[in-house]
């Protein structure tokens, strides 16, 4: 009996052993799966080819610009200012004799400017009543004076104004000979005058001055012809 046990045992780890031999292997999933990569997909990707050139057609256009911006701008306006008239009347007429003066824009600019002082021989001031006692007594004597009534200098007795400076010296030595105290001051003096100015291109300008020269007859005390500022002129291609 227990030899009949036995024989089974043994039968059945036969049976078992012999299951497990027959058993196909394990595929992996991965490769069922169709996962693996492919030979070309390991390969490093290619660099990007460079775009084919321009033709000729398609690059003419850059060159183009690069010619038109070599090329110099057109000048641009010039700004003219020419003086002086002394007399207001004597500019207008003169502007109204030209025919483009309205096209240029022609007008005439009024300025206060600083001439060279005078030399001004004076006897300084004085208390009012001394320095009208003195100005009636010089008067007397028959000595060109007039009394200066405002200002820094007033109750002072003037003795002539000289652009001389030469001049004035001689009549300054001359009032001390007559026992006057007389000194020599500045005397500033500013005057009122008028210049012509207008906008026109460079070409046109400087026929407009010699037109304006020829219309006054004389040369003026100064000529200004400058490049604008501020103009604006064509922009370049980017």
């Amino acid at each position: 009996m227990r030899w009949l046990v036995l024989f089974l045992v043994l039968l059945n780890v036969g049976i078992w052993y012999g299951a497990e031999a027959l058993q196909p292997p394990p595929v992996s999933g991965a490769v069922g799966e169709g996962n693996l990569p492919r030979v070309a997909s390991l390969k490093s990707e290619a660099p990007p080819e460079p775009p084919e050139p321009a033709s000729d057609a398609a690059g003419a256009a850059p060159v183009q610009a690069a010619v038109a911006q070599s090329q110099p701008e057109p000048p641009g306006l010039a700004c003219v200012r020419l003086g002086w008239f002394e007399n207001r009347e004597v500019g207008e007429a003169l502007v109204a004799s030209q025919p483009l003066a309205d096209e240029v824009g022609m007008v005439l600019e009024e300025r206060v400017r600083e001439l060279p002082s005078f030399h001004w021989v004076i006897i300084p001031p004085q208390p009012r009543p001394v320095a009208l006692k003195q100005f009636r007594d010089i008067q007397r004597q028959g000595i060109d004076s007039y009394l200066v009534t405002e200002g820094e200098n007033r109750n002072a007795i003037s003795l002539g104004l000289f652009e001389s400076r030469s001049a004035a010296i001689s009549v300054l030595e001359e009032k001390k000979g007559q026992n006057l105290n007389a000194v020599l001051a500045n005397f500033p003096r500013n005057q009122i005058s008028y210049a012509l100015v207008f906008k026109a291109e460079p070409d046109l300008a400087e026929d407009l001055v010699q037109a304006v020269e020829a219309g006054r007859g004389s040369n003026f005390d100064f000529i200004e012809i400058n490049p604008c500022e501020g103009v604006a002129t064509a922009e370049k291609s980017p």
